[in-house]
């Protein structure tokens, strides 16, 4: 089947994988996204030398849809740039989800206004394209949203959950209306949707506790380039590297990233990649234990895995976290817990620990620092297991999802 579809995404998401392999397919019919740099007045910033261009503006030039041509992808830019304004006032929790609200409804309304061209089918990602798949139905296209993490119900579970164990880290919440709206609306993309795509049976489970269609979500594990593909490596001198790459918060499990350096203080030393989402008194107990190097653009992301020796992701909820795909390419035992998603085999190519728990990250930690066969076994099977999840192996599976013809049952 080689319908056209269009693609609906805010950002960059996994590297514009979705477009990317559709466009190889000869199946996409248009990207619409809020901004890129290889399109309208961004790219101009492309001609400024690297060496003097501000961290934000290398993130942005660093959007570029590798593989799609410009002519293929509108862009809302104007939008973009409110929505950056506005997600950078955002300091809870509950200012975020009203952020991602708003982003979501008007994205949708621009992209249902702009058309449906040729395309037989659209594809959208969860919180951002209601709008879309409810104009798509109506037009007799097909439809599919991804949901991309756990339903907000229960993220917001978990997050109240961890703000009650470590009050201190980030602003306190609690159930709100703009998480009863935010969950409102996903279910309603689950209602509008032909196909829910899910990352990981973890998500999918997540669906039915929400009361959601399981019959039809389809479990479709990601994929990630050939540019995190890095060959196995001895270890250096010294106490073990451990990376972490992704927000700094109570979702990602950041509280158990620093009881764990703590626990292996002079066997290993950490390092944590990502966006600061915790209070300053935390972030500064945190840096006494942890090297923290905040938020950096996709071009820098490949020299961290060169530096570790071992990958660390204890979330508390995600969907399936594409770090832990990169991480397997880049040749890196991983340390993670069931509700990241994982495609980590436990014991194979790393391990696969309890969420909440920093005794086992910690004790993991430890048998890899002593036993450096052993981490290099995992390295290699770890290579071994990102060649399942290639972008080669993520497309013959999304193809199967858009044939509308997979089976509902997860894998």
């Amino acid at each position: 089947m080689n319908s056209k579809v269009i693609v609906s995404q805010l950002g960059a998401r996994m590297h514009y994988a979705v477009p990317r392999i559709l466009h190889a397919q000869g199946r996409l019919e248009r990207l619409y996204t809020d901004i890129c740099g290889s399109k309208g007045w961004p790219r101009m910033f492309g001609a400024i030398p690297p060496s003097i261009r501000p961290q934000a503006l290398r993130r942005l030039v660093g959007r570029v849809p590798q593989g799609v041509p410009p002519e293929r992808i509108t862009t809302f830019p104007r939008f973009g740039i409110e929505c950056a304004i506005r997600r950078a006032s955002a300091k809870t929790l509950t200012e975020r989800t009203a952020v991602e609200i708003w982003s979501g409804q008007v994205f949708s309304e621009l992209v249902a206004r702009s058309g449906f061209g040729g395309a037989r089918a659209v594809f959208g990602y969860s919180g951002e394209c209601l709008g879309l798949l409810k104009a798509a139905r109506a037009a007799g296209l097909r439809t599919v949203v991804e949901q991309t993490n756990a339903p907000r119900g229960i993220v917001s579970e978990f997050f109240d959950q961890e703000q009650e164990r470590f009050p201190d880290w980030e602003n306190r919440v609690g159930v709100d209306d703009s998480i009863a709206e935010y969950n409102a609306m996903e279910a309603a993309e689950w209602n509008a949707a032909d196909v829910v795509l899910c990352g990981s049976t973890f998500v999918r489970q997540s669906i039915a506790r929400q009361g959601g269609p399981v019959d039809r979500c389809i479990v479709v594990p990601y994929g990630v380039g050939p540019r995190f593909n890095l060959a196995p490596k001895k270890r250096r001198e010294g106490p073990l590297r451990v990376l972490t790459i992704g927000e700094v918060g109570l979702r990602k499990g950041s509280p158990y990233v620093m009881q764990a350096a703590r626990l292996t203080k002079g066997i290993a030393e950490f390092r944590m990649v990502g966006l600061c989402s915790i209070s300053p008194k935390i972030q500064a107990a945190l840096s006494s234990v942890v090297d923290l190097r905040g938020a950096v653009p996709r071009s820098d992301i490949l020299e961290h895995y060169q530096w570790a020796d071992v990958f660390l992701l204890p979330s508390i909820c995600e969907g399936s976290a594409t770090v832990v795909y990169e991480a397997l390419a880049a040749s890196l035992p991983v340390i993670t817990t069931p509700n990241t998603g994982t495609v980590v085999r436990h014991g194979v190519d790393g391990y696969v620990v309890p969420i909440r728990d920093a005794d086992a990250i910690a004790q993991a930690i430890q048998v890899l620092a002593r036993d450096e066969e052993l981490r290099l076994s995992m390295a290699v099977n770890a290579a071994s297991q990102a060649r399942n999840y290639d972008l080669e192996n993520y497309g013959r599976r999304l193809s199967d999802a858009f044939s509308f013809e997979a089976s509902y049952a997860a894998v």
